[in-house]
């Protein structure tokens, strides 16, 4: 089986990097971090926007606490049929399988059966990201 997260610590995340809040991957946005003060360590402040549902999210606490980070998968699929969702098929695999459309309207406008894409799994969720 493969693993869907590894451990970090909030200090080092940085804008653009993926950590898990509230069991849903997101996309740092933001980081601020205090110095330490007479009676505690330093504390770091990330906001980040969920990668498949946009919510925005933040996360509190000492830099030394420890949090999940996704492991992100990026795979190569063709286009099979697009109607309320966009049906793929792993060009390793050959395993069909039915996505949300993605959100960017370039990319929408692009998406026709037979053209090839980039996914990420994560967490057992698939996402198209890019046309190849």
């Amino acid at each position: 089986m493969l693993l869907s997260t590894r451990p970090g610590e909030l200090g080092s995340l940085k804008p653009g990097n993926l950590v898990i809040i509230d069991g849903e991957p997101c996309k740092v946005v933001s980081i601020e971090k205090s110095k330490p003060g007479k009676h505690g360590s330093a504390k770091a402040r990330v906001v980040a926007i969920g990668l498949f549902d946009g919510v925005k999210r933040s996360l509190v606490g000492p830099v030394d606490t420890h949090i999940e980070i996704p492991i992100i998968n990026k795979r190569s699929a063709q286009v099979v049929a697009i109607m309320d969702t966009v049906q793929l098929m792993d060009l390793e695999t050959y395993e069909t399988f039915e996505t949300e459309m993605p959100e960017d309207e370039k990319l929408r406008e692009k998406l026709e059966p037979g053209v090839n894409v980039e996914y990420w799994e994560i967490m057992g969720r698939k996402r198209i990201v890019r046309i190849k």
